[in-house]
């Protein structure tokens, strides 16, 4: 893979495990956010030299004509044009703006994948009250010794200008999602190599450290609620994860509540690589939201800066019109429903460290620059062969200024078997609520058979 570094050359880069925390923003690249050349975000905020990156121009900020609050979102670029179309017979003459992962999808599927190349547009964008704290609180961020965790962190991007693998990735894990309680249902689907699948129904619950009591739990980053709705044999089940800013100090707490067995147990497994729930074996706890959980048995590097085709506003994934099954196919979602943007983005390579375990080995991550969320993972087993290849498709829920997904999917290229997550096409209306008004008595383990019951 030719790797098209742009931007500043980037040096000095620090692995995971380093012995001292390590260095907040000095004023001089404090003053760099915002201004000119960085968004408060620390994207480039001009275009590229050919103009098929626009300059950023503060993301989406009018809403789409005939959007009506809580239904669901309408796609503001449905206009839009597709420019041109990659497949397996034109993929080479593109290969210096794809990832090693998006070629082997070609190569596994070479007469039904194909990536539709739209004009790009750089809709991410947070609130401004958001764009204020980091520009409020950069300067004073930074890794614990080993970089398992943060210190003086405010709820926010911690490392808007990233020095390391290390902190690009924290800034993923800590994006902004907004600062009350959130609920969402939606569906995860294991899809077999014929394209069969059983899709399982979802509800998550979360609320953030910050809204809960940060005097009395000042390391709590956030609890997380997921309950099973569907099938019946898998009905009221829940997970509950309490996650923590310093992970060192407190590690990540888990419990599951078994329907069938009416029992709260702890679950040290739901971590890692660590079996995700109900996905059939095809993606591991900390392959949810394309990266989550505690960075330390990795070794993690700052490669730099590409171009690459990623998805990128993706709201025919949402469609209400559209039932499941027009959107799965065998091998991979239908291409008619998918939509690629160039985009530049951060790699970040995390090889694993001597001693420790996990499936895989080594996976490159692409961080879009604009949003700090993951689009693409390539992810290599331990003979250092390319094994999965993880999308994310974004979307901005523009009524609130979030960057999310509307989707993600995880193939295995060996098997010809994908897991899909976060579709809700046939359930009703929005199923996304940014004001839930949790209670933090319903995240405790006590709460878990309540919850399992409702």
């Amino acid at each position: 893979m030719q790797k098209r570094l742009i931007g500043i050359a980037l040096t000095g880069f620090l692995a995971a495990g380093a012995g001292a925390a390590l260095a907040a923003l000095t004023p001089e690249e404090l003053a760099r956010l915002g201004g000119e050349e960085l968004t408060p975000m620390g994207a480039e905020r001009a275009g590229n030299g050919d103009g098929t990156i626009p300059p950023w121009s503060g993301g989406l900020r009018e809403l789409p004509e005939g959007y009506v609050a809580g239904e669901r979102l309408l796609d503001p670029y449905a206009d839009d044009e597709v420019l041109f179309t990659i497949t397996a017979d034109n993929v080479d003459d593109y290969a210096d703006r794809l990832t090693p992962g998006q070629r082997a999808m070609f190569e596994r599927y070479p007469d039904s994948f194909r990536m539709p190349i739209y004009p790009t547009r750089r809709s991410a964008r947070y609130p401004d009250s958001e764009f204020q704290r980091i520009l409020d609180t950069a300067a004073d961020v930074e890794l614990v010794p080993g970089g398992n965790g943060l210190e003086n962190y405010a709820g926010t991007i911690p490392f808007p200008i990233p020095d390391n693998g290390l902190e690009a990735i924290w800034n993923h894990i800590t994006r902004y999602r907004n600062d009350n309680g959130l609920s969402r249902r939606y569906i995860q689907a294991p899809v077999q190599e014929n394209g069969a699948f059983a899709p399982v129904l979802f509800e998550d619950e979360t609320l953030p450290g910050a809204r809960i009591a940060p005097e009395e739990y000042p390391n709590l980053l956030f609890v997380f609620l997921q309950r099973v709705l569907a099938p019946a044999r898998l009905e009221g089940d829940v997970l509950l994860v309490h996650e923590f800013i310093n992970q060192v100090k407190d590690p990540r707490a888990a419990w599951v509540y078994n329907a069938g067995q009416r029992r709260v147990r702890r679950a040290p497994n739901i971590a890692y690589d660590g079996p995700g729930t109900a996905s059939d074996g095809l993606r591991t706890a900390d392959d949810l939201d394309m990266y989550n959980g505690a960075p330390d048995r990795y070794d993690w590097e700052l490669v730099g800066k590409r171009e690459i085709y990623i998805p990128y506003n993706s709201y025919q994934l949402r469609r209400g019109d559209l039932k499941y099954k027009d959107i799965i196919k065998a091998g991979h979602m239908d291409p008619q429903y998918l939509r690629y943007e160039l985009h530049r983005v951060w790699v970040v390579e995390s090889r694993l460290k001597e001693g420790e375990r996990h499936i895989y080995a080594r996976r490159t991550f692409y961080i879009d620059e604009d949003s700090w969320q993951i689009s693409l993972v390539d992810h290599y087993d331990g003979r250092g062969e390319l094994w999965k290849f993880k999308e994310g498709h974004k979307i901005m829920h523009y009524q609130v200024a979030v960057p999310w997904l509307a989707a993600e999917s995880l193939h295995d290229l060996i098997s010809g078997r994908y897991v899909v997550i976060g579709l809700d096409n046939e359930e009703d209306g929005y199923q996304y609520s940014f004001d839930y008004d949790g209670d933090f008595n319903d995240f405790t383990p006590s709460a878990l058979r309540r919850a399992g019951r409702r």
